[in-house]
Order: structure tokens, then C-alpha cells, then sequence
């Protein structure tokens, strides 16, 4: 498929910390996506949220894509149920415009067309917290961080030695087995994870669609293993060895015809060397590390009888990428007003290589591509945070990337966030650059219809700003209550790549055309009238249109609502209902023959789910969670329906 279905998807609301036994606030979280210091959220002037492993847990996420419903500015357009396609939209920008990092380190697909992140096929066992930043952060990350960066952070053994065991049963027929272990023993630290997750599915293929429907189900299964191991041979250094192996195979469905026999597997390793080390009594704090990733994903669809089209498909992707990182924090004194003075600076070499080949063909006509190509970048960032006066949080980052592409890419990155105490307020703004190098089938790809990549690309480049309000109300002896946060955003995205034919037809490549605007506004209220609950309420408006001819960018609804809550009614229960609301929008639409006729107003839909947790014994947690309990029929790509209502149950034991 040399045209990846687009997905949108919208995460979760942020996560609560463990609450003071005092006063029933949450405890300040830190973030280190956001400047590669860790800082307190509330001093970041970017949209920030945060999910812990309390939240996966309390929630019953068991995928990437369930944790990711509810976040404000978020959007996730899902083709299918687990391990289907699925792209994520952060405020209105494209779906390869997510960079997604574990552990620091990007893991965009190099061999998918566009350079996207697939996120249908992970699973969540072994991440220990997710950090979604909203806004241009290439001056930190480089390529592909235009609408912001999504990073899973792995578990870190620590304490003495404990582990967690997790089973779990549903309906329909699904299961779910992980085991962890991890702590510190003298200088050895280590976090071990295995777990397996398979799910019967559901055909979500919309049963409007009477002429192909066949009601075949659309099976996932995924295995995962990761070690964390670290060894500290003297105080402030460490020494640390992380990988991670996930093979998952799924069921898919295609438009036009109800598949019985379309399969995927999508496997990837990625393991981490190196070593971090405080040193001139904590002044510095410098980190080295190798690092290696490898995806290898492979679709079949074999010839079936009744397929009208007579599809058929053996396509491979094959891709690896080695990163070598040095990154640096050096603490400078306080000078007058200007205290907890942080700079950073770093290098980074990324080195990708692809090996595709494509082969299908439909209603007898064939269809072959083969792309085997690599491409270095090079890169130095650097950046400044401060505090003035004790609530005036400055910071600034700029980075200078070369290779990939033409003429190199310089951006930057500069904000501040205001706390007025008197106001119970906080003010941020930001503005800042971004950018998307051409993937390597811009560059490089050729196919049996005469396309040629484009190896004089320039990369896609955006500059952005926000604006934003928060304020903390106390009442009846809460002293944040209630929580409003207000952001206004603005996106202009220039030298889109895009699809173009010769002007006789006789052959095709991709050019700088495009241009883009995204703005819109996110909101969330959240309240805590009462120990026992605590609800968030998220509204994010998004304006995303072509601004060559005005028209609005598909997959993008203008309104998406959610609320979640976590409320507990007795001390050791809690029940976390999940309501996502999403209003129309504009895409290719299907009729009821499968068949996509135009480009038009589809419908928005509402998603329901619920989680509730048990606490038997202080170690001895029993869990179940109902997915799409009201039965949605939303398509949030046309043509492919939400999976049906599930439900989960099992129990999580700590030793």
C-alpha cells in the first residue's frame, strides 16, 4: 500500500498524581520531553500531558491507541480494531508530524511512505509513563516534530526487589498475561517485562455496507519483552543496557471487499547502550548512548474467489536505524533575579535504511514498488531555561540539522510562562519552528508506474505560537478544586510534500506545493470538590484547512469533546468511566457497497468505556474494564467502524 490510510486519534486526559494524605492536591509533576530538563508541568509553556502507569492501570488501557483517546488536541483515526493502521493528528497537523520517541530516542517508521508512526500495534506492559507535548519541537528533536512529540518511557528498577503479575480473561474472546520484575540490588538496577495479549476482534467492516459484509472477525495478537538493566559502579553514574523486542500480528479490512484471509505482522526491536554521569559535584549532568532499532512489517491478502476486485498483496518493509546521542545539562549559578539557570546541549547522528518491496495488484492490474536506500542526519542542539523573580519561567532551544535533504534546517524554540499568585494564575506563550524531512520514498521510492522520488526535496517547514491561561480555584478546604486551562494555537505549515503527475500523465513524483494553516483552541475544567472524585472535562476546537484552496483537511473534526473521571465511593474502590465525543468531518466517503464515491461530510460519534478496580488485599488487585459499552458505529476513517462492545477481567498481584 503505497498510500497509508490516515488515522486521528485524541488521548488521554492528564494523569493525577498520588494525592498528599494533608491536603488531597496533586503533587506536581515533572516533565522532561518538554525541555529535556526535568521541570515542573506548570512552568511549561507548551500543552502538556501526562499518563502514568497508576492511570494505564487504574484506566485498563492495554494498547497505545486506548491511552491516547482522551488527551486534549489529539485526534486518532484507527482502520480497523488493535494492530490496524492508526494515526495520530496532534492540533490539526499531519499524522507524520508526531514524532514518537521511547526512551528518548525517535522511532518513526523510515520505511513507511510518509515517515509516520504506525500506532495500532503496540501494547502498554512495559511502559512506565507517557509524555505527550503539543507544539513545534524540532529545536529539541528535529525531524518530523511539527504538531509535537509523544514519548514512551520505559520501567526503571528501583527500591528492593518486587514484581507484578497480571492476568486477565474477556469477551469476546480475548486474553491478557504480563509479568514484571525489577528493583536494586547494592550498584544493579534492572526492570524485566513479558507479556502477551490476543483478542478474537471484531469485522469492522460497517454492516451498512450489505454487499460485503461477511462478519468475519479481525484477530490481533501481541507478544512483548524488555529488559532495563543499569549498573551504578560509583555515586552519579550509570551505566544502563535497555531493550525491548514486540512481534504482533493482526487481522485486516480493506474497502470494497470484506477480507477473509488479509493478514499483518509487525515486529521491532530496539535496545539502548550507554552511560550517564553526574559530574563537578552535580554541575554537569552528561548522557551517552547507542542505539539501534529494526521494524520488518509484511501484509498477505491472498486472491479469494469472491472478491469482486480480485485484490491481492505481498508487500515487505524492512527498516533499521542506529542513533548515536550525547546529551548535557549544565546548573549555572543564580545571578540576581535569575535563578535555577539550566543550559543544554548535545549532538545527535541518525543513520536510516530501508529495503521495501511492494507487490499487489487489483482487478487484475499489477502493481510492484522497490525502494533500498539510507540517508544520515547530523545534528547539535542547544537550549536555556531560567526563573526570574521566583515566577517567571523562561526557556529557549535551537537546534541545526543537516543531511536528508537540500540546504540543511536550522530551528528554534522560545517561551515563558507567568505564575501571578495573586490571580491564582498562570500565563504562557511560545512560538517556535519546526520541520519534516522528506522520507525516503520522497527521495528515493520507484514504482511500475513511473514514479521517481524526488531527490532535490526541501523539507516541510512551520512556524507556531500559543497562548494560555490556567487557574487553580480553592473551595471548602481544596485548595485546586477546580482547574481551568485555556490555549489558543496557531499553526502555518509551508513546502508541503505532495503527489504530482507529469503534465502528460506519463509519470509521477512529489514537490514542495502544499501549504497549511491549523489553529484552534483547547480547553479542560477539571474538578475536585471531594476526595472521593476527581473528573476532567476536555473541549478542543481545531480549524485545519489547505490554504492553497481553502478546503479543510480530512480526518480532522472541528470539535472533539471527552470526559473521564476517577471516582471512589470506598477506599479501596475506584470506577473510571471515559466518554469521547467527536463531531463531523471531512473525508473520502464510502457507500454502502464499500465503494469511496467523493470527498464529503461524515458523521462524528460518541465512545463510552469503563474501568473499575478492586483492591482485595493491599497486593491483590482485581480489574475489569467495558469497551464501547453503547455500541458506537463511529468511522473514524469512512469505511471502518469501531470495534464492538468488549469486556476485560482479571486480577494484578504485587510481590
Amino acid at each position: 500500500m503505497r498510500r497509508m490510510l490516515i488515522v486521528s486519534l485524541c488521548l488521554a486526559t492528564p494523569a493525577v498524581a498520588q494525592t498528599s494524605a494533608q491536603q488531597d492536591i496533586p503533587i506536581p509533576e515533572r516533565v522532561v520531553t518538554a525541555t529535556r530538563i526535568p521541570t515542573l508541568a506548570e512552568q511549561i509553556p507548551a500543552g502538556v500531558t501526562i499518563i502514568t502507569r497508576e492511570t494505564i492501570e487504574q484506566r485498563g488501557f492495554t494498547t497505545l491507541a486506548d491511552a491516547l483517546q482522551t488527551v486534549p488536541g489529539v485526534g486518532i483515526v484507527q482502520s480497523g480494531g488493535p494492530g490496524s493502521q492508526t494515526s495520530v493528528f496532534i492540533r490539526g497537523t499531519n499524522s507524520n508530524h508526531v514524532l514518537v520517541l521511547r526512551d528518548g530516542i525517535p522511532v518513526n517508521d523510515p520505511s513507511s511512505p510518509a515517515g509516520a508512526f504506525d500506532f495500532g500495534p503496540d501494547t502498554l506492559a512495559d511502559v512506565e509513563r507517557i509524555e505527550v507535548i503539543r507544539g513545534p519541537m524540532s529545536s529539541l528533536y528535529g525531524s518530523g516534530a511539527i504538531g509535537g512529540v509523544i514519548n514512551l518511557i520505559s520501567r526503571k528498577g528501583s527500591g528492593a526487589p518486587h514484581g507484578t503479575i497480571e492476568l486477565g480473561y474477556g469477551l469476546p474472546r480475548q486474553n491478557l498475561a504480563n509479568g514484571t520484575l525489577s528493583g536494586r540490588t547494592g550498584p544493579f538496577d534492572y526492570a524485566i517485562q513479558a507479556g502477551t495479549q490476543a483478542d478474537v476482534g471484531f469485522d469492522t467492516t460497517p454492516k451498512r455496507e450489505t454487499g460485503i459484509y461477511n462478519g468475519s472477525r479481525n484477530g490481533f495478537s501481541a507478544q512483548t519483552v524488555s529488559v532495563n538493566l543499569g549498573y551504578t559502579p560509583v555515586d552519579g553514574t550509570r551505566i544502563f543496557i535497555v531493550a525491548r523486542d514486540r512481534q504482533a500480528s493482526s487481522n485486516l479490512d480493506t474497502l470494497g471487499f470484506d477480507p477473509r484471509h488479509y493478514t499483518s505482522t509487525d515486529d521491532s526491536a530496539t535496545g539502548q547502550i550507554g552511560v550517564s554521569s553526574h559530574l563537578f559535584h552535580d554541575a554537569l549532568e552528561t548522557t551517552l548512548l547507542y542505539a539501534a532499532t529494526r521494524g520488518d512489517r509484511h501484509y498477505i491478502e491472498p486472491l479469494e474467489a469472491a472478491d469482486p476486485n480480485a485484490n491481492q498483496a505481498d508487500s515487505k518493509y524492512r527498516a533499521t536505524r542506529t542513533t548515536l546521542q550525547w546529551n548535557n545539562i549544565l546548573h549555572l549559578p543564580d545571578l540576581g533575579p535569575a535563578t535555577d539557570t539550566q543550559a543544554i546541549f548535545g549532538y545527535e547522528h541518525v543513520l536510516d535504511q530501508i529495503r521495501v518491496s511492494q507487490n499487489s495488484s487489483y482487478q487484475g492490474f499489477p502493481y510492484q514498488q522497490a525502494t533500498a536506500a539510507s540517508a544520515a542526519s547530523d545534528a547539535g542542539h542547544f537550549g536555556l531555561q531560567t526563573m526570574l523573580f521566583h515566577r517567571l519561567t523562561l526557556t529557549a532551544d535551537g537546534r541545526q540539522e543537516d543531511g536528508r535533504y537540500g540546504g540543511g534546517a536550522f530551528t528554534w524554540r522560545t517561551g515563558g510562562v507567568l505564575a501571578v499568585d495573586e490571580l491564582l494564575s498562570r500565563f504562557k506563550a511560545s512560538y517556535g519552528s519546526a520541520f519534516r524531512a522528506p522520507s525516503l520514498f520522497d527521495l528515493f521510492g520507484t514504482d511500475s508506474y513511473n514514479f521517481q522520488g524526488n531527490p532535490n526535496l526541501r523539507p516541510e517547514r512551520s512556524t507556531g505560537y500559543e497562548l494560555g491561561w490556567a487557574i487553580d480555584l480553592p473551595f471548602a478546604n481544596q485548595p485546586k478544586a477546580a482547574s481551568v486551562d485555556i490555549t489558543y494555537f496557531n499553526n502555518r505549515i509551508r513546502d508541503l510534500i505532495a503527489f504530482q503527475y507529469a503534465p502528460d500523465f506519463s509519470s509521477s513524483s512529489e514537490v514542495n506545493i502544499g501549504r497549511a494553516r491549523t489553529e484552534g483552541i483547547e480547553t479542560s475544567l477539571t474538578l475536585r470538590p471531594a476526595s472521593w472524585l476527581e473528573a476532567t472535562l476536555s473541549y478542543t476546537y481545531t480549524e485545519a484547512r489547505n490554504t492553497a484552496d481553502n478546503t479543510r483537511l480530512l480526518r480532522r473534526p472541528k470539535n472533539r469533546a471527552s470526559l473521564s473521571a476517577a471516582i471512589t465511593p470506598l477506599p479501596n474502590l475506584t470506577i473510571s468511566p471515559e466518554i469521547t465525543i467527536s463531531g463531523p468531518f471531512q473525508d473520502y466517503l464510502v457507500d454502502n457497497t464499500g465503494t469511496s464515491t467523493s470527498i464529503g461530510r461524515a458523521k462524528g460519534g460518541t465512545t463510552a468505556n469503563l474501568a473499575v478496580t478492586y483492591a482485595i488485599t493491599p497486593n491483590l488487585t482485581a480489574f475489569t474494564t467495558a469497551r464501547n459499552i453503547g455500541n458506537s458505529k463511529l468511522e473514524p476513517a469512512q469505511g471502518f467502524q469501531t470495534p464492538g462492545p468488549s469486556l476485560l477481567a482479571g486480577l494484578r498481584a504485587r510481590f
